[in-house]
């Protein structure tokens, strides 16, 4: 089975909580704080696997979650870092962020690896806050949380020619004539039913060529096959169009043509602008050359004629297409945004309030406090307190209409406001 998107839920590993611990030993008095740190969570690192051509191991296998990081333990021993999780996709997968859109990463290089998502880091155990003046901290450090992040991922066939066409035309045919891919010939429509992609060796140089499942009038709207797979010629460098000119299907070659040239410019103006070179198939199958003579009449310059089945013509066709790549630039990864999980936010908070009644304090610097705060120390919650009044969220909360015996939550912590 072919599936070339899918959508995938993932979420690097937390990072363990730091511990509070004391040193006991027979004959040591006063053995000081030895709680040690957390381990660091596991990143999510996606990796090409070039014998991939499909994401159907996507189908059912959603959710995708690095190892946590284990707590710290006495004796200043600091808890094991969660493995990373390397996801395995097909080169010319492209990462976007669901909620967003934007491309996170384009896996168009077979060494192609991308760190999407770091793990959390392991939270500090109370050795690490010991001071001259604090020398028995009864308080320790949480590892930090990683949020799960929804991904689309959209596979598109890296190819530098697109062979485009009603189905039928003789696309598989040609690619099988010109390389050592061995598609699925048979005589009736959608036969090829996934994009079929073979390497052509001409002379010293060679090419990809990709046949894109056929396409009909409606294309772009998700008619027939075509709309699942336009995206697989979004990255080619030229479009050999490929026209059955015997017409013996009933069709009219030049009308074909301007319907297919119709659903590219539909689904995109960049598909529509790139170079064409037309091909006219099934030759054998013509008396004469009225039919050719009069196509080329409408479309107002010379095709190349070819007979696949025969293999006659396919010489001049791959000299022209040959010709037309040295001319034309490389292709190119998409262009990426950086993925921001605004983890290093320890500033930023906002005010809500539920059916309830209940007023919600969220953002960066909760999340921080939440992280850093021990509630039953009391050093820990003098510090939450002061914090809560310096960064202004008491006057924020009274400016928002919070008074005085009104219910305040703070991550999992509620309180009832004082003024």
């Amino acid at each position: 089975m072919f599936l070339d998107i899918a959508t995938i839920f993932v979420k690097a590993g937390n990072g363990g909580d730091g511990v509070v611990s004391f040193h006991t030993e027979k004959y040591v008095a006063q053995g000081g704080p030895d709680g040690g740190d957390g381990g660091n969570g596991g990143d999510i690192i996606f990796i090409v696997d070039k014998s991939a051509s499909t994401l159907i191991d996507f189908k059912f296998a959603k959710h995708f979650r690095a190892e946590n990081g284990e707590n710290g333990g006495a004796k200043n021993c600091k808890g094991k870092s969660g493995k990373d999780l390397y996801i395995k996709v097909p080169k010319g997968t492209v990462i976007k962020e669901k909620k967003t859109g934007n491309v996170l990463a384009d896996m168009f290089y077979d060494d192609s690896q991308f760190l999407l998502q770091k793990g959390g880091l392991g939270g500090k155990g109370n050795a690490r806050f010991a001071t001259a003046q604090r020398k028995a901290p009864r308080f320790s450090q949480k590892g930090e949380k990683t949020q799960e992040v929804e991904l689309t991922l959209e596979l598109k066939t890296i190819a530098d020619v697109g062979l485009v066409g009603f189905p039928n035309v003789g696309k598989s045919t040609i690619l099988s004539v010109v390389s050592s891919a061995r598609p699925k010939i048979a005589n009736y429509h959608f036969t090829t039913l996934t994009p079929n992609l073979g390497v052509v060796k001409y002379y010293d140089k060679d090419f990809v060529v990709a046949d894109i499942p056929g396409l009909i009038e409606g294309a772009s709207e998700g008619a027939g096959l075509g709309h699942n797979f336009l995206r697989h010629i979004e990255r080619v460098r030229l479009i050999v169009h490929v026209v059955d000119i015997s017409g013996i299907e009933g069709r009219d070659p030049y009308e074909d043509y301007l319907t297919i040239n119709n659903e590219l410019e539909s689904y995109s103006a960049k598909l529509a602008s790139l170079p064409q070179i037309v091909v006219a198939n099934k030759c054998d199958l013509l008396e004469d050359d009225g039919a050719i003579e009069a196509f080329e009449k409408k479309l107002g310059s010379k095709v190349i004629r070819i007979s696949a089945i025969a293999n006659s013509g396919t010489k001049e066709m791959l000299d022209r297409i040959s010709k037309d790549l040295d001319e034309l630039p490389q292709i190119e990864p998409m262009e990426v945004v950086a993925f921001d999980e605004n983890r290093n936010d320890s500033t930023s908070y906002v005010i809500t309030v539920d059916e309830d009644g209940v007023y919600e304090v969220h953002g960066g610097l909760i999340n921080m406090l939440i992280r850093n705060v021990v509630l039953d120390d009391y050093e820990s919650f003098r510090y939450f307190q002061k914090t809560l009044k310096d960064r202004g969220v008491i006057k924020a909360l009274y400016n928002n209409g919070c008074k005085e015996g009104d219910t305040v939550r703070i991550g999992d912590i509620e309180f009832d406001f004082v003024d």
